[in-house]
């Protein structure tokens, strides 16, 4: 085979790699991510991506105010939200009653 045909099989191959190992999970995280903030609603509980939990008490169209203890509105930009609790409960209850069945 000629080497310059083989050098570019090799970056093709390399390219491939990088693509499904990198690229391709990278965009379903953000999408992931992106429904997740869309999401939100008032009432939720959330972790942000500080650490800090709280109960959605405002939802605007660029931020939303968390209530991290009682009296205490603090305003996060719709990004520093990691995960929705409310959900996670939801999910942990149904998951519980199968193990309880078995």
């Amino acid at each position: 085979m000629d080497p310059a045909f083989t050098q570019i099989l090799i970056l093709g191959l390399l390219f491939g790699v990088f693509y499904f190992m990198l690229i391709r999970p990278q965009k379903k995280r953000a999408e992931t991510h992106r429904n997740l903030i869309e999401s939100v609603e008032v009432g939720d509980e959330v972790v942000t991506i500080g650490g800090l939990h709280g109960r959605v008490t405002r939802v605007g169209e660029d931020d939303l105010d968390i209530e991290a203890a009682p009296g205490t509105n603090l305003k996060f930009v719709k990004s520093a939200i990691a995960r929705k609790l409310t959900e996670d409960e939801d999910e942990d209850e149904e998951i519980g009653a199968t193990s309880e069945e078995e």
